[in-house]
């Protein structure tokens, strides 16, 4: 196998755009500079990632570019990187192959190109909206058909049982309509929305802040070998990489991006949660939050997303409801909340009125239903049929009364 200059050399004088040399150079990037950065992601925009790997390592290109990198431009793993994805069943998908989600990726684009020149003024790299330069990709499914309709559900990873039972609800039924969960593979909300979606045999997707080939957590990795048979772990970092703290805070932007909505099942007042809640909305992607008792200091980071009115988040408390709000408009709309019937309903007022002067237990004349009521016995005589036809009153022989229901005096065994 050639050495990385050779296929870079090879992929310059190609010219195509899907040649093994531009994977090298791509995987060679995920590894040499930390994903989130604006300055290298507009450089390899301009000069391409086979120019701005071959630049970087002879020192060509320009110093603050290079400064990204530091001493990992030594560092030259690869080949190495590439061949240990392919041993635990991964891949690098890349911008130039059909399977990149574009599409869904485009909003980071537009938000890239909104950043300052100067770094000084830019967003902190763990905040910025910046598109991915690669993802590792473990699972069969083409990642771009899976995202293509999905949602992201996010939460707390120290969730309480009502979290985690309404996150699984919501990716049983989210799978069981169709759409793709999305989250982050952690404890709590995370695990619960995964193991909701594989229970509906539906496909998820775990966005990593690790290797694809590292379960974290580790408590986690059966659920991680479920989710890369049917779905997809996804991961801007090379295989071994470790999961450290500021990776969890980049890694959110992809799950807010790759998604149409972003739903937050339970948030602390400070949470990761609530970082991709505002990563969605700074996409223009909907906000959509569940929200809990008051009482619980993990629904505070809900009620406060809920609160915040430039946010514009929308209260949720079913699948139906978050389908309507991510979904085509007019065709997933999410049905009426069914109200329980009442023999009352459609009654007139003036029905009303005559029932509710009827006793529960002694029949009494129209005469004194009329008194009661506020109207003409005419009127009383008038409507007293119907409300027996519904079974609403009864004839005693002596007078009318209610009719006797389950669990009230009176009432037939």
């Amino acid at each position: 196998m050639s050495t990385l200059d050779e296929a870079l050399e090879a992929a310059a004088s190609s010219g195509d755009a899907v040649h093994p040399g531009v994977r090298r150079a791509r995987a060679w990037l995920s590894r040499a500079v930390e994903p989130g950065t604006v300055d290298l992601w507009r450089y390899v925009e301009d000069v391409g990632p086979v120019e701005a790997v071959r630049c970087l390592r002879s020192g060509a290109a320009p110093a603050g570019v290079r400064a990204l990198v530091g001493t990992r431009v030594e560092q030259e793993s690869s080949l190495a990187d590439l061949r240990l994805a392919e041993r635990c069943g991964a891949r690098l998908v890349v911008p130039e192959d059909d399977e990149w989600p574009a599409y869904r990726l485009h909003a980071l684009t537009l938000a890239a190109v909104d950043e300052p020149l100067d770094r000084r003024s830019q967003t902190d790299r763990t905040r910025a909206l910046v598109p991915p330069t690669a993802l590792w990709v473990r699972g069969a499914a083409r990642l771009d058909e899976v995202v293509e309709r999905s949602v992201g559900v996010v939460g707390s990873r120290a969730a309480t049982a009502y979290g985690e039972h309404v996150a699984g609800e919501l990716g049983h039924q989210l799978g069981q309509r169709g759409w793709t969960v999305v989250s982050g593979g952690a404890f709590g909300i995370d695990g619960a929305a995964h193991r909701g979606a594989l229970a509906a045999g539906a496909p998820t997707v775990a966005v990593l802040s690790c290797g694809v080939d590292r379960p974290y957590p580790a408590g986690n990795s059966a659920l991680f070998h479920r989710i890369a048979e049917t779905g997809l772990l996804v991961s801007e970092w090379p295989p071994g990489c470790a999961p450290l703290r500021h990776r969890f805070l980049v890694r959110n932007r992809l799950i807010a991006a790759l998604t149409r909505g972003t739903v937050v099942v339970e948030a602390a007042a400070r949470s990761g949660a609530q970082a991709t809640a505002l990563r969605a909305q700074k996409l223009g992607r909907p906000v959509l939050v569940v929200p809990g008792p008051v009482t619980s200091a993990l629904s505070v980071g809900c009620h406060e997303l809920l609160r915040d009115e430039q946010l514009g988040a929308r209260l949720v408390t079913s699948a139906a409801q978050v389908v309507e709000a991510v979904g085509s408009i007019g065709s997933d709309l999410a049905a009426p909340v069914e109200r329980p019937a009442s023999p009352r309903d459609g009654l007139s007022d003036l029905a009303i009125r005559v029932l509710d002067a009827c006793p529960v237990r002694t029949g009494v004349a129209p005469e004194r239903l009329a008194a009661v009521a506020g109207c003409e016995v005419l009127e009383v005589l008038r409507v007293l049929p119907a409300l027996e036809l519904a079974e609403l009153v009864q004839w005693t022989g002596t007078g009318w009364r209610l009719a006797p229901r389950a669990g009230r005096p009176g009432a037939a065994p």
